[in-house]
């Protein structure tokens, strides 16, 4: 009895499988890359807001500036007291230096109510807000109660000036780009934000990605494996490994080998997805049928059948109806070998997130690095390029900065046994997140808020920066040691009235930055003075006299009762604050925080009554402002370096037309303007 015919779509597998369809045409990887590269754009998706509950391991996709200063207020760092650092002068355990109590406590939340007048002190607790006339804390360890009708408090050290206060906007400044475009934001970065007060941020959407298997022999885990089947592993795989890359991964399941199947779900799938991964399907065996349904799906079909590797052969990649497709190889290895290889750093792109770096980096530490003997400790440090390699430089900010992570690069370990590492010391830097890279350029020194602008732009044509804020002098000294490219400084210097040329030394070049109006910062409601609000345009007539901010300052200094706040040693604007003294020492000159905007909120606050600050500063504070002289911030570098493609690429955009324009909208004018 002869055998019945077969059926026809049976005939058709065998006739397939009989012919052994081959590759369309097998290129080399790089061939391979470049038509997807040329046919695929590897670019960012478009924003969208979440609230910052959700933000957690994406990728923001616009610069965040701090709407508030973090801290808000100058703040005691330890228990004790808030008291007046002269009054503690010449303090021991043999003879302290008694100081009658204010009838006030300062909590955690507590406004302060009443001033520290000499021969007085405040209780205060850790993170309370310092009061007007303190400018230390000493810690309760080193005081001794005395009860009495007059309660006092014995201090047996003396304080210094500043000891134990965290100034305001030491950690963030209002109106500093904290966060920028293409950040990956961790738990680290929620604490910034959250710590700024911001409910919801934008980020760049994550990529939706279809997951598909193909195979008539695929069971999905959890159901009971028949005869010659075998479980999916590659779905998982591929969706875990999607999620993990910055994407969104949208599982379909199982289809099987059946072409108008496969059309249909591939079809459903590139309505709702912006990338479609299937695994499986595409070799030349008889129940291969992706490759043959891909072409109906739209131009240009498929880009590449068939790659030179090993494993990984049978790699299809495709774009239709705009989405681009990749057919995995169906075996695990080749599947995820060629995943990663092509597919990731797409999916990373289409995030916002960088490329994947290696985790440990080795690093040569540029200067000698103090440590405790006895205890392991942790340094926090930003990557540079030296002329040898990575640099690490140690990020100065304690324990107390909510910025200290975000703004590290990594950390690297000093032991217990060790007093230190020497300068020229090889660390091991470990990093912090995935796809940390280290910057195109490294900037040091002063901030400025049209730095940041600039820093932006920078980004924006990719090119990567780093900026460390250590003050004119540190920048300078930081650029002479080889730790960056670009010092940003703004350094008067009294013999020649100059800013910042005669601060070069041989092999430095200048980059005329911008002007930026210095002046005296008081309270508009100050009853000794009736001052303007800060008016840029109208400030900059009168900045080169100064006559008004010198007379103002003469005015107050006669008035025992008027606080100052001052700025710290080796900052452009201390030398001009020491110029308005003429030597004289008043209440609150030992108060030196290192920001216009700590000076700024120290006055708005009432707990000082003048300073010396930037006028967009004095402007975004509500600041009365009087023009003293209209400073040059300006940027150092090594003039054989000129031509290095990132420095190159600032200093181009630092003398665009554009460029002009976006710091007059800040306030700022350009060298030779008016």
């Amino acid at each position: 009895m002869s055998a019945s015919p077969p059926p026809d779509a049976f005939r058709d597998r065998l006739a397939r499988a009989a012919r052994q369809e081959q590759f369309l045409a097998v290129v080399s990887r790089e061939e391979a890359l470049a038509r997807w590269r040329a046919a695929v754009p590897h670019a960012v998706l478009p924003p969208e807001q979440v609230p910052l509950a959700d933000a957690l391991g994406r990728v923001l996709a616009a610069d965040i500036a701090s709407p508030i200063d973090v801290p808000p207020f100058d703040r005691a760092l330890v228990d004790g007291f808030a008291v007046r650092a002269a009054d503690t002068e010449g303090a021991s355990e043999a003879a302290p230096r008694p100081l009658v109590l204010n009838p006030e406590i300062l909590a955690c939340g507590t406004a302060p109510g009443l001033a520290v007048r000499p021969g007085t002190a405040t209780p205060i607790a850790t993170g309370g807000a310092l009061p007007r006339g303190a400018d230390a804390v000493v810690m309760v360890e080193a005081t001794e109660f005395r009860d009495g009708p007059d309660a006092a408090v014995a201090v047996a050290r003396p304080a210094a000036p500043g000891q134990f206060i965290g100034y305001a906007g030491a950690d963030m400044a209002r109106g500093e780009t904290v966060l920028r475009r293409g950040a990956l934001v961790t738990a680290r970065e929620i604490g910034m934000l959250a710590a700024c007060g911001l409910a919801a941020l934008e980020v760049v959407r994550r990529p939706r990605v279809a997951v598909l298997s193909t195979g008539d022999e695929l069971v999905p885990p959890g159901a009971a494996l028949p005869p010659a089947g075998l479980y999916d592993s590659n779905g998982a795989i591929v969706a875990a490994t999607v999620a993990e890359n910055g994407g969104t991964a949208l599982p379909r399941g199982i289809v099987p080998d059946d072409e108008a199947a496969l059309e249909a779900a591939l079809r459903a799938a590139l309505a709702e997805a912006d990338l479609v991964v299937l695994s499986g399907g595409t070799s030349k065996g008889a129940g291969d049928v992706s490759h043959r349904v891909l072409p109906r799906l739209g131009e240009p079909g498929i880009l590449v059948h068939g790659v030179a590797l090993k494993p990984g052969k049978p790699l299809c990649l495709a774009r239709a109806q705009g989405t681009p497709i990749v057919v995995l190889p169906g075996f695990p290895t080749s599947a995820m070998f060629t995943f990663h290889d092509v597919v990731v750093p797409l999916i990373r792109a289409m995030a916002g997130l960088a490329p994947r770096e290696e985790t440990v980096v080795e690093a040569v530490l540029p200067q000698r690095l103090a440590s405790e003997l006895g205890r392991t400790e942790f340094v926090m440090a930003a990557l540079s390029r030296g002329p040898d390699g990575p640099v690490a430089l140690p990020l100065a900010k304690g324990s107390g900065a909510v910025t200290a992570f975000s703004q590290a690069d990594g950390f690297f370990a000093v032991p217990a046994e060790r007093a230190g590492l020497e300068a020229g010391a090889r660390v091991r830097v470990t990093r912090l997140g995935a796809g940390a890279r280290l910057p195109d350029l490294m900037i040091v020194g002063s901030h400025c808020v049209g730095l940041d602008r600039l820093v932006g732009r920078l980004a924006e044509r990719g090119v990567s920066a780093r900026t460390i804020w250590v003050g004119s002098s540190g920048g300078l000294a930081a650029l002479r040691r080889g730790e960056c490219d670009l010092a940003a400084m703004h350094l008067l210097d009294p013999a020649t009235g100059r800013y910042n040329a005669p601060y070069l030394t041989p092999g430095l070049a200048l980059a005329p930055g911008w002007r930026r109006l210095q002046g005296v910062v008081v309270r508009r409601d100050d009853p000794r003075l009736a001052v303007p609000a800060a008016q840029v345009p109208a400030a900059r007539e009168a900045a080169d006299r100064g006559v008004a901010a010198r007379e103002a300052v003469a005015a107050l200094l006669a008035d025992p009762d008027c606080v100052m706040v001052n700025r710290n040693t080796g900052s452009g604007t201390r030398a001009l604050v020491e110029d308005l003294l003429g030597g004289a020492r008043p209440a609150g000159y030992w108060n030196q925080p290192r920001s216009h905007n700590a000076v700024a909120a120290a006055v708005a606050q009432g707990r000082a009554d003048w300073g010396v600050a930037i006028a967009t500063v004095a402007a975004a504070y509500g600041l009365g402002f009087l023009p003293l002289t209209e400073e040059h911030y300006d940027f150092a570098y090594p003039e054989a370096r000129r031509d290095a493609p990132a420095l190159s690429a600032f200093l181009a955009l630092l003398a665009e037309p554009g460029t002009a324009a976006d710091l007059a909208a800040l306030g700022f004018g350009r060298p030779g303007e008016a």
